[in-house]
């Protein structure tokens, strides 16, 4: 724990609020909904029984309000893995930090932090407009080089199974990706009944997941058609989106628990897309919605 966080590290504005999101401690509600988009945040909060904040700041827009008897925040967090460690840094800085003494509280709070995201599928038995929930996630990206963290023993099995799978496959890889789980009791309750699997984020949307306009990737064009058979025990790789090991992984390492639930508006295996994104996109605010005023 340290003793200060002097004004280079924790960046207080002018007006008290963090940094980045320009939030206060008080602004923030009990349970967190992340969202990529800032124009989902207020398609989440329309069905609040109550809003009390609306904020925004560059791509984060924020809304608190209360639905039912639990008060929640609903943010948006941009694109890609270097936005979930500004989002889940400060987060965490508005509930463990005391912006006045500038130093970590003695007693810590753990966020519910359930993200709402659109996915790209890659089993065929999942349709577009499929609901997914991320059992784990695999991280393409590099954001866990720059922390000191602790994977499970689950998560190095999780690992060497993937490198055994590359070398059945024949398969070279540009990096070695690392395994982090999402909390059991939110995929216990919040995931219940829905497709569940190991999600993979990737650091980019063309390259990073093979997608070639005219940039060829270094990837290996039949790389993406064989994600579908690895498996590890019961879970297989299920589809692919861009910040989910970053939530998993920060949350795991300050203390919160995180959910990634996904709708399917891609399916990468048939080459198919969601007729009707918006309707697919309501479909899973309602569902989660609905799963976050049941939790207890």
């Amino acid at each position: 724990m340290k003793d200060f966080l002097p004004p280079s590290e924790l960046i207080v504005n002018t007006d008290g609020s963090i940094y980045h999101l320009n939030l206060r401690p008080e602004d923030i509600g009990d349970y967190i909904i992340t969202v990529g988009d800032p124009k989902r945040v207020a398609r989440v909060s329309q069905h609040f029984d109550e809003l009390t904040l609306r904020k925004e700041k560059r791509e984060f827009v924020t809304h608190t309000g209360r639905l039912g008897n639990k008060r929640i925040t609903v943010i948006s967090t941009g694109i890609g893995p270097d936005n979930i460690d500004i989002v889940l840094n400060e987060l965490d800085a508005l509930v463990n930090i005391d912006f006045a003494e500038r130093k970590e509280k003695a007693i810590k709070k753990s966020l519910p932090i359930i993200r709402i995201g659109t996915t790209g599928g890659l089993q065929p038995a999942h349709d577009v407009d499929t609901i997914v929930c991320s059992s784990a996630a695999m991280g393409f990206d590099n954001l866990m080089s720059f922390y000191k963290w602790q994977p499970s023993e689950l998560e190095r099995q999780m690992e060497i199974g993937w490198l055994d799978f590359l070398e059945a496959q024949e398969q070279e890889f540009p990096i070695r990706p690392y395994f982090v789980e999402g909390s059991p009791t939110l995929l216990e309750s919040i995931g219940r009944n829905y497709a569940q699997g190991i999600t993979i984020t990737a650091p980019g949307f063309y390259g990073p997941q093979g997608r070639t306009l005219r940039a060829a990737t270094a990837l290996s064009s039949t790389l993406f058609d064989q994600l579908k058979d690895f498996r590890f025990g019961q879970q297989q790789i299920t589809n692919l989106e861009m910040e989910t090991s970053a939530l998993y992984a920060l949350s795991r390492i300050l203390g919160h628990q995180a959910l990634s639930c996904s709708v399917i508006l891609a399916n990468r295996f048939k080459n198919t897309f969601s007729p009707d994104p918006k309707a697919a996109v309501d479909h899973l605010i309602r569902e989660v919605l609905e799963r976050i005023a049941d939790f207890e």
